[in-house]
């Protein structure tokens, strides 16, 4: 029997949501799922493509129903599309009877007390997802352990566990903490070179540099482990770890920095206190969902949830750290028409400014245009999004470093009597800009 339209639209909107992920040998339980359509995993194939699909302990609610619509199969997102249009149309009752998905084990090939050993060789180079079909969602329950791997061979038939055109990340992400640790040496040389003129937030850079580097690293470690083996042999712990303290650091940072700490005054207000105190464990939380997020993948009962989360929570930081950047531009320009310092303030408000929209541009092009990347790219050149993500990532980081320097003659400290009056005449002009 075919499943009902809302399930079948349910199971659609889930099977687009999916992340494009990186593939490796996952283990997935399921116990007493009714679900019509589970997704497994998503890899993009070469043509040398293989799946290995291992299960065991199953045990089926009602075996005597015709077994041959309980399977699964291997199906393009624009296949899925037309599936669910055939199975609306009354053309199929079930997808697994579909002509435009790949049938991987159907259930009517089980033997009593018997685990599942198959192999299926895609030739067809394409961007697939495992998935589990369950045509008698409302008479029929399955539970079982399921081992799938899937892989592709490369030149020299070596199995190469990571997604077609992700392959190449082990070695962008070493390459970029080579750059960031290469940054982390610069930024010493100039705190001991300008260090009469250094405050707690240039050493709080480089701890954010150093962090940033470490987990490229063990990203990369990461993905070489899972290219070659399947497995991240536990650098995903390192990763997750460094990718918490990362995220944690890099949000304090730019608060720290809107907020004028330790260039424009030593203290924080409590208002500010409170935008921390809301971002950090907001950032807990969102570490919290990505790792349940790529640890689960998306046959998980909980995992939109936890999609859903992690997005929501991640547009909250990025909205909160704007706050004490828009705080301090207004002080500033009530403090550049009230006191006799007015160029020194009018300084420090256009760099302020200027540091506002470049996090502005920071958050929509990482959380925006890099989504928008992922999504119109060929999965064979998956990985220029990675590397887009990271060099607007490069180009924040150095932006900052550059425009918060240790300097002698900084704008918020020293300038000259024609830079005064300069500076006196575009005051005038103050009350037409409109941030």
């Amino acid at each position: 029997m075919a499943p009902p339209t809302r399930s079948v639209f349910l199971s659609l909107l889930l099977f687009l949501s999916m992340s494009i992920s990186l593939a490796e040998i996952r283990f997935t339980s399921v116990r007493s799922d009714g679900r019509p359509i589970i997704p497994f995993d998503e890899f993009g194939f070469t043509h040398r493509g293989r799946l290995e699909l291992n299960l065991s302990r199953i045990s089926l609610s009602s075996p005597n129903l015709d077994l041959n619509q309980v399977g699964f199969f291997l199906c393009t997102g624009e296949s899925w599309m037309h599936v669910v249009q055939q199975i609306e149309d009354g053309e199929v009752k079930c997808a697994l009877l579909s002509d435009l998905v790949k049938p991987v084990y159907t259930f009517d090939k089980l033997k009593a007390d018997k685990d599942v050993n198959t192999v299926f060789t895609e030739t067809d180079a394409d961007q697939y997802t495992l998935v589990f079909a369950n045509c008698f969602s409302n008479e029929l329950t399955v539970s079982m352990d399921v081992r799938s791997a899937m892989y592709n061979f490369d030149g020299k038939s070596r199995r190469d566990y990571l997604s077609a055109g992700k392959t190449v990340l082990p070695r962008v992400y070493f390459l970029f903490s080579l750059v960031y640790f290469s940054l982390a040496g610069i930024w010493i040389s100039v705190l001991y070179k300008k260090r009469l003129t250094v405050f707690g937030i240039h050493f709080f850079m480089l701890a954010v540099l150093i962090l940033k580097a470490l987990n490229l690293v063990c990203e990369a470690e990461d993905k070489s482990y899972i290219k070659r083996t399947g497995s991240a042999h536990g650098w995903d712990v390192l990763f997750y770890i460094f990718s918490f303290l990362k995220g944690i650091t890099l949000f304090t940072l730019i608060v720290l920095i809107g907020t004028g700490w330790s260039f424009l005054k030593p203290y924080l207000q409590d208002k500010e206190k409170k935008v921390l105190m809301i971002v950090i464990p907001l950032q807990v939380i969102a570490n919290i969902a990505q790792v349940v997020i790529d640890e689960s993948g998306p046959f998980a009962q909980g995992w939109r949830m936890w999609k859903q989360v992690f997005l929501l929570v991640d547009v909250i930081c990025c909205c909160a750290v704007l706050f004490p950047i828009v705080w301090s531009i207004k002080n500033l320009r009530e403090a550049a028409r009230t006191d006799g310092k007015a160029a020194v303030n009018l300084m420090k408000l256009t760099l302020f400014r200027q540091y506002y929209i470049v996090v502005i541009c920071y958050i929509y092009f990482t959380r925006v245009v890099v989504y928008a990347l992922e999504t119109i790219t060929s999965y064979r050149y998956l990985w220029t999004s990675m590397v887009a993500a990271e060099l607007a990532t490069l180009a924040f980081y150095v932006f900052t470093g550059y425009k918060f320097k240790p300097e002698a003659h900084n704008p918020y400290f020293v300038i000259d009597d024609e830079e005064e009056e300069a500076a006196a005449e575009a005051l005038k002009l103050e009350d037409e800009f409109e941030l």
